[in-house]
């Protein structure tokens, strides 16, 4: 068995190959990709070689986290069945190339603990179920009560702040570039020179710019607490006596857990989060070569998918 797969051979060198595939055991699943999202954070990093060491790294490597398709094949301790929708998070089934995160495609084979059914009307927007899990996991431990603030309004800052309404929240989100600062309906989003608050329980912080923590302290109510949910090329530093001043607290947020994903499903299927209106371009997988400096560097782009269903 083999797959079309996307894979970076080097930074800045992208090729379609055929590679083969790991044969699946007992617990596994063969998922036909139908589609599959570009990451404008981590496959950015991979692709430019900014990269900071993480466990999985080298080349060439197989990217994506974000991959919706048809199981093809079901292993009989898998708990799936031929035919189901689901999503899948990646594999590393590619023998000599790495998985990282290995769900760019046209089939996986993956454990079926890591994959979760998912309604077939989502279409293409199932992609989309990574960001909404990282954003669920950025949220869990906070508390509903309080002033919010997102920085950041791609889609994990837009996913955030859906999430914040659905749960009663009113937050407010600040971005600078005009073309992402529209399409909010439901909560503000401004920039920090218009915004005078100084008094946020809890700050978003997903635009990756390892500069800003000063800035942000400076906006948090006294025991307040910054959500780190980017990801972060450089180290980050901050002035130690407003901090201290205010009791301020730093949380990473890393990878979503499976409970989060199920949770922002049901979220979906119950029409509390919404999916719409986050992917602005879609290319054929044959296009990746031209669709990923779309992704990175096209402004308007939001979320990039590849379409598979074309791929022998």
């Amino acid at each position: 068995m083999e797959a079309l797969a996307i894979v970076l051979e080097q930074p800045g060198r992208l090729a379609l190959n055929r590679l083969p595939l790991d044969a699946p055991g007992a617990d596994d699943v063969v998922v036909e990709t139908a589609w599959s999202g570009i990451s404008t954070g981590t496959e950015r990093l991979l692709y430019s070689g900014r990269m900071p060491d993480f466990p999985g790294m080298g080349y060439p490597l197989v990217p994506g986290y974000e991959t919706v398709g048809e199981i093809v094949e079901a292993g009989p301790d898998s708990g799936y069945s031929v035919g189901q929708r689901v999503f899948a998070p990646g594999a590393t089934c590619y023998g000599a190339v790495r998985g990282l995160f290995g769900g760019a495609a046209s089939h996986l084979v993956v454990k079926g603990a890591r994959v979760a059914a998912i309604p077939r009307e989502l279409g293409d927007r199932g992609v989309l179920l990574a960001l909404a899990a990282t954003a669920q996991h950025a949220r869990s431990d906070v508390a509903p009560e309080g002033a919010e603030l997102i920085v950041g309004h791609g889609v994990l800052g837009r996913l955030l702040a859906r999430l914040s309404v659905a749960a009663g929240g009113a937050p407010t989100v600040w971005e600078r570039d005009p073309q992402r600062a529209e399409g909010a309906e439901t909560y503000l989003v401004t920039t920090p020179e218009d915004d005078a608050r100084r008094d946020y329980r809890v700050i978003y912080d997903v635009s990756g710019d390892p500069t800003i923590l000063d800035a942000l302290i400076a906006r948090l109510a006294p025991g307040g607490e910054i959500v780190l949910a980017g990801f972060y090329e450089r180290p980050l530093a901050f002035a130690f006596p407003p901090a201290f001043m205010r009791e301020a607290r730093l949380r990473v947020a890393a990878q979503w857990r499976p409970d989060d994903l199920k949770s922002v499903i049901r979220l979906v299927e119950d029409g509390r989060l919404s999916l719409d209106g986050l992917i602005t371009h879609r290319r054929f997988a044959l296009q990746a070569r031209d669709a990923y400096p779309i992704a990175f560097d096209d402004p308007r782009c939001l979320k990039m998918v590849l379409d598979w269903r074309a791929v022998a």
